[in-house]
């Protein structure tokens, strides 16, 4: 969304973003932004409009719900107190806060349009995160709210869309608009670089998976494979995410015999998200880069990881279901393999196959870095989304 906002700005629109206080990834307000109900400041052009929002660093379900009601009352008044908007963009997640905007949308006598990353409930009720029933119900009515308040609905993959479809959505509503990669910024780099060389993985094959660490991923399966894979001491997994996810990771991968019984025979490395301008040679250090989901992630989640992966040249192994959206992405983009989900035998499997097969290997990344240029570039993407709100626009 970012990129998105300042994305426009540069093309003479004008973009006021209403947020919360930065958190993330730490889930800790920032310093210089505590104790404040609201902060109003100017990033790259764009106006940003920060609120209060209740946050907590390890969060009960409870912590996570007035997180959600939070945004959506300091969000309201932010947003009330300014001229009238041509367009308004909501996100989701978070679904609640399509209260505010439709309210808005009403008062303000602005189309508002919904952009779907994840779909809920849906997605929270399959990683059981979600399981209230009483809660499930009340999400479900928000989801129906969300689709039948906003004027157009974008989504990011063909599943998504089949999923509002299977719901009643009606297909005049829903615009399909794939997240995109800075194709200049993420692009094929020499392998043998400096991040290579600060992480002591010079003349390694280098598995790497970079991201979220959540219920949807089991990155568990990730350390299972490696146990595999002692005996090919060329072979290091690299995994980079947020420093508490990475502690239980670590904890697991202590608790693992093969680990546990020889500390030093570790093809593993934990490390935690890197500089924002050292994201390219991360990505290119890598020789596979993975994608990870359970089996029950079929249709409401779409990894934007597989389009930096894709840009950046290097191949793609996607441990995730078959039918998914992530699965047929990956497939159409020519770039990399698919193998079932939650399957530490197949996981590394495939990663030895790679390993003996160098022309293969680049074969699928340079396939991948063809499709990013094609399907995900960032100028097409802000087409699409300029088009879009032209079209909803009242003359």
């Amino acid at each position: 969304m970012t990129e998105l906002a300042e994305g426009l700005v540069k093309r003479g629109h004008t973009v006021r973003v209403v947020t919360g206080m930065p958190n993330y990834p730490q889930r800790e307000i920032y310093q210089g932004y505590r104790g404040k109900l609201y902060l109003k400041e100017i990033i790259n052009d764009v106006e940003v409009q920060r609120c209060y929002v209740w946050i907590k660093p390890k969060p009960n379900l409870l912590d996570r719900l007035l997180l959600e009601v939070s945004f959506v009352f300091t969000s309201f008044v932010h947003a009330l107190n300014a001229k009238c908007p041509d367009v308004i963009l909501l996100t989701s997640p978070p679904l609640p806060v399509s209260i505010p905007a439709a309210v808005l949308g009403w008062i303000k006598g602005a189309p508002v349009i919904l952009n779907l990353q994840d779909i809920l409930p849906e997605a929270a009720v399959h990683v059981e995160l979600l399981k209230n029933q009483l809660l499930i119900h009340l999400f479900t009515a928000l989801e129906k709210f969300a689709y039948r308040s906003t004027t157009k609905i974008s989504v990011i993959a063909d599943g998504f869309a089949q999923n509002l479809l299977s719901k009643g959505v009606p297909a005049q509503k829903i615009v399909q608009i794939p997240n995109w990669v800075d194709i200049n910024f993420i692009r094929p780099l020499p392998k043998e670089n400096e991040f290579r060389c600060v992480h002591q993985l010079c003349g390694k094959f280098v598995v790497m998976y970079s991201g979220n660490i959540a219920l949807t991923q089991g990155l568990e399966t990730v350390i299972k494979a490696a146990t595999q894979l002692l005996q090919f001491p060329e072979i290091a997994f690299v995994i980079v995410g947020e420093q508490k996810a990475l502690k239980e990771l670590q904890d697991y991968h202590d608790n693992c015999p093969e680990y546990s019984e020889n500390p030093q025979a570790t093809n593993v490395k934990l490390l935690p998200f890197q500089p924002r301008e050292t994201i390219p040679q991360m990505y290119a250090a890598a020789d596979v880069g993975l994608v990870l989901q359970k089996h029950n992630v079929i249709s409401f989640n779409m990894p934007s990881k597989i389009q930096i992966l894709l840009a950046s040249g290097r191949a793609i192994v996607a441990s995730v279901p078959a039918s998914g959206t992530a699965a047929r992405a990956i497939k159409e983009s020519g770039g990399g393999i698919v193998i079932p989900p939650e399957d530490p035998d197949a996981l590394a499997a495939t990663i030895l196959e790679l390993y003996h097969d160098p022309h293969r290997l680049k074969l699928l990344g340079d396939n991948g870095r063809q499709c990013a240029l094609e399907k995900y570039n960032f100028e097409q993407a802000l087409n699409l989304y300029e088009e879009l709100f032209t079209t909803v626009q009242k003359p």
